[in-house]
């Protein structure tokens, strides 16, 4: 079981035993009564049995209640360790680009709670001796006590030309920072009534972040871009993402699945050695096919002279950590390059081939080899099945577009395509699509979207996810 407060990053949270409960318990500094029922909750969980991680944004004893939770398990006889972090006043003036030491910038660097565990408005400080300290001072503001603490500030001799900092969302991909003057930052609270937890930095150091800033200035920082890639194969695409500072939405159509039988399968590895050429038009391909035949009574020896096809790098990439060496990759990684380049390869006459593939696979390079002279066994090593996002607990993607909180729709298989149409409906899909950005990962994803009246903004020149990352990059480098 995972506990977690709410601006923990979600990647965090894949990390989890895939079977383990997960509960959002709110706010990095909730309320008294929702704090006690954590604390409940923590050891009534422990008592039956279960491991629980309690998961804090920042360090738990920093300015949170894990030294509280910690003593409430001490007292109900429950067995704990703790695991230290960076605190978020530390982490979000990194992620901001703010040394909150520096030579020159003041001999002191304090730490203000900005949260009381009475419920206070007003966090009890002496002010007075504060604003007079010649430092950096790091507030944890709430959005009750962030007025108060800039016009306690202020009032009580730091001067309002004074530099500063505004953080919300710190190291998350949403970060917000604004930097001004204190009585520039005072404005921007008035007026903005934002009532989330924010961490204010006061002092000649914020003034570095234009020199030092690194996180909110990556090419795709800010753009929340959604990932309808199944999750088995996201994690390349959303880290690459991630990379540049974007803000990846996982929301997979399609998931990967058994086929409904393995007989077909089984019986073309007892028989691998007797084809001539295995074409491999996916990575799961690989991993379906090699996985059948480490688990039947042969092993790779049995592959003999097969000559080894893969339709892309990525897919000869796969075929290699089973230290197999590919003997054909075309240049043009979709099936209709992987019959130009099997045909100048030489006479298709007579040659067996294997296709070990999807249940939904396109027959191109059956069809062609077969017109070819070539003797073709098709097998499903795999099946894409349609995912019930809202089963799943996935993200309301219909809301979040119409709310224009997509940047970029992206689509990888054709059969994602269909299933997001199926999902919204071919009309709202359609019309919401519309305006917002849709990048596909090569022409036949592209053509299956424009059979259903969506138009891809975006077709990178190679069909990869890194060349479709690059094409995404360059596409708002030259809007800007």
């Amino acid at each position: 079981m995972v506990l977690y407060d709410h601006l923990v990053h979600p990647r965090l949270l894949q990390s989890a035993r895939g079977d383990a409960e997960r509960i959002d318990v709110g706010m990095a500094a909730p309320q008294p009564l929702e704090q006690e029922a954590i604390c409940y909750l923590l050891a009534e969980k422990a008592r039956e049995g279960k491991i629980v991680a309690r998961l804090k944004w920042g360090d738990p004893f920093i300015f949170d209640h894990g030294g509280a939770e910690a003593l409430f398990l001490h007292e109900q006889g429950v067995r704990f360790e703790v695991v230290p972090g960076i605190p978020a006043g530390i982490g979000a003036a990194s992620y901001a680009g703010v040394p909150l030491t520096y030579p020159g910038g003041g001999d002191t660097l304090t730490f203000v709670r900005g949260n009381e565990d009475e419920g206070k408005t007003r966090a009890s400080v002496d002010w007075t001796s504060l604003a007079r300290l010649d430092g950096t001072i790091v507030c944890y503001a709430g959005p009750d006590q962030l007025p108060h603490m800039l016009h306690a500030l202020t009032s009580h001799g730091r001067p309002m030309e004074d530099s500063a900092c505004l953080i919300y969302n710190g190291t998350l991909p949403s970060q917000e920072t604004t930097l001004g003057t204190l009585a520039e930052i005072m404005q921007h609270v008035k007026q903005a009534n934002d009532r989330r937890t924010a961490i204010l930095i006061v002092g000649r150091v914020t003034a570095l972040r234009e020199h030092l800033r690194w996180f909110d200035s990556r090419p795709l920082f800010g753009k929340r871009i959604l990932v309808t890639r199944p999750r088995e194969q996201s994690a390349e695409f959303v880290e690459l993402l991630e990379a540049l500072g974007a803000q990846p939405i996982e929301a997979p159509m399609i998931s990967i699945a058994p086929p409904s039988d393995w007989g077909p399968l089984d019986e073309a590895c007892l028989h691998a050695g007797d084809f001539d050429w295995i074409v491999f038009s996916s990575g799961h391909a690989v991993d379906a096919f090699i996985g059948r035949l480490l688990a039947s009574p042969l092993d790779l020896r049995s592959l003999k002279g097969a000559k080894l096809c893969a339709v892309g790098p990525a897919t000869a990439e796969r075929l290699s950590r089973y230290g197999l060496k590919v003997d054909l990759v075309p240049d043009e990684p979709r099936a209709e390059g992987v019959v130009r380049a099997m045909i100048d390869s030489g006479d298709m006459t007579g040659q067996k081939a294997l296709l070990p593939r999807a249940d939904i696979g396109r027959e191109v390079i059956g069809d062609e080899l077969r017109r070819r002279g070539a003797e073709v066994t098709e097998v499903v090593a795999y099946r894409t099945v349609a995912l019930d996002l809202e089963r799943s607990g996935g993200p309301d993607i219909y809301r979040m577009l119409l709310d224009r909180a997509i940047d970029v729709v992206t689509f990888t298989s054709p059969s994602a395509v269909r299933n997001f149409v199926e999902l919204l409906g071919e009309e709202p899909a359609a019309d919401l699509l519309r305006t917002t950005v849709v990048a596909s990962i090569g022409p036949v994803t592209a053509q299956a979207a424009t059979e259903l009246n969506i138009h891809s903004t975006i077709v990178p020149t190679h069909y990869t996810i890194p060349a479709l990352v690059d094409a995404i990059r360059s596409y708002f480098e030259r809007a800007s």
